[in-house]
């Protein structure tokens, strides 16, 4: 199994888990992050690149792995996705490479692993 389909099988085994324990709150946020990228005011794609600016500068690892998938689903190029990079990585500081390290390894195992 390659580090995607890790990340997307764990992801997916997990969120199962979490709403069988039927927890009206958490079931909510699930919805309500479902609802947030919806098309609208924005377009998706547009919210998908906000969630990945601000899934690095807040440094969940996890966000930007959901994040870069959705960009790449979505179409987006190597170019595009490294000019969100940079305003992710003007906005956090230095703090944010080690992120960035990460996120760019992730998007090249999306690159390698969607083509098959």
């Amino acid at each position: 199994m390659n580090k995607v389909e890790e990340f997307n099988a764990y992801r997916s085994k997990m969120n199962e888990k979490i709403l069988a324990a039927d927890n009206k709150v958490i079931k909510r946020i699930f919805n309500l992050d479902t609802n947030t990228y919806a098309e609208g005011a924005l377009d998706t794609k547009t919210k998908e690149l906000l969630g990945l600016v601000a899934s690095m500068v807040l440094r969940c690892d996890d966000c930007v792995k959901y994040h870069l998938e959705k960009c790449y689903d979505l179409g987006f190029t190597k170019e595009q996705v490294f000019e969100a990079f940079s305003v992710a990585n003007l906005v956090g500081g230095t703090i944010v490479v080690p992120h960035l390290r990460r996120a760019v390894e992730f998007w090249e195992d999306l690159e390698e692993n969607k083509n098959d």
